[in-house]
């Protein structure tokens, strides 16, 4: 049987948490709290396959519309959640990064958490755990232009890899983008570097997708003929 390749950087959508709760008759707490759990477990066995970049979308810009209890529930299961997955991502080698707005309306106590979980991190080097928090793709991109301005480069000297620099965090493109929940769009998230990703949308809310359906997936961007704007050849047998 032929080998798998495996997709340098996998972005996920955690979506669903909500949904699967009230199927079981749970809380959207309840929910949010199994995606955590789930995602623990999930992500060591992604960075166990070989993937070397994880960036999953926790909690976006847009995200703080919703009610003030499930917000306020959500900012206090990342001051814990932070630094227990830190330790397991320490003692397993992979950084820990953020993504988003460090700034208000995220409170103070959440950035006090990523900063830690980055520090006890910083040394590792066999994989980086990309959080997306605050965050949006929109907001990304305005940001990165500001800098840029605010840095004075020239307007000769820009370029993609030189913007690339200038983003949140400085990762290789998107390979396979995964979207939980069955919902068929990507909601503000990484739209930079999504250019050329897979997109996979399984019908599985997240508290539900395990190992076995991440298999599923890299199954499916295995067939896959990735082109990134070229012609298909087609002697390839299929």
């Amino acid at each position: 049987m032929e080998e798998l390749k495996i997709p340098t950087h996998v972005g996920f959508i955690l979506d669903g948490n909500g949904r699967w709760a009230k199927e079981k008759g749970l809380s959207r707490s309840e929910g949010h709290q199994a995606g955590f759990d789930n995602l623990v477990n999930l992500s060591k066995y992604i960075f166990n396959r070989g993937v070397k970049v994880l960036s999953v979308y926790a909690f976006s810009t847009e995200n703080f519309k919703r009610s003030q209890m499930e917000v306020d529930f959500l900012m206090n299961l990342f001051v814990k959640a932070f630094k227990v997955h830190a330790e397991t991502l320490k003692e397993n080698d992979v950084k820990v990064v953020f993504s988003g707005r460090r700034c208000e309306p995220l409170p103070k106590k959440v950035i006090e958490a990523m900063e830690e979980a980055e520090e006890m991190t910083k040394t590792c080097t066999s994989g980086v755990f990309n959080i997306c928090v605050n965050y949006g793709g929109h907001a990304e991109i305005v940001d990165a232009v500001k800098n840029i301005v605010n840095d004075n480069i020239k307007v000769e000297d820009i370029n993609e890899e030189l913007f690339n620099k200038y983003l949140y965090q400085d990762l290789p493109p998107v390979d396979l983008l995964i979207r939980t929940s069955g919902e068929l769009r990507i909601s503000n998230f990484l739209l930079w570097q999504l250019a050329y990703a897979e997109f996979y949308f399984p019908n599985i809310y997240f508290p539900a997708f395990k190992e076995t359906d991440f298999e599923d997936a890299l199954l499916v961007y295995n067939k896959r003929d990735r082109r990134f704007g070229g012609i298909k050849d087609e002697t390839k047998n299929n």
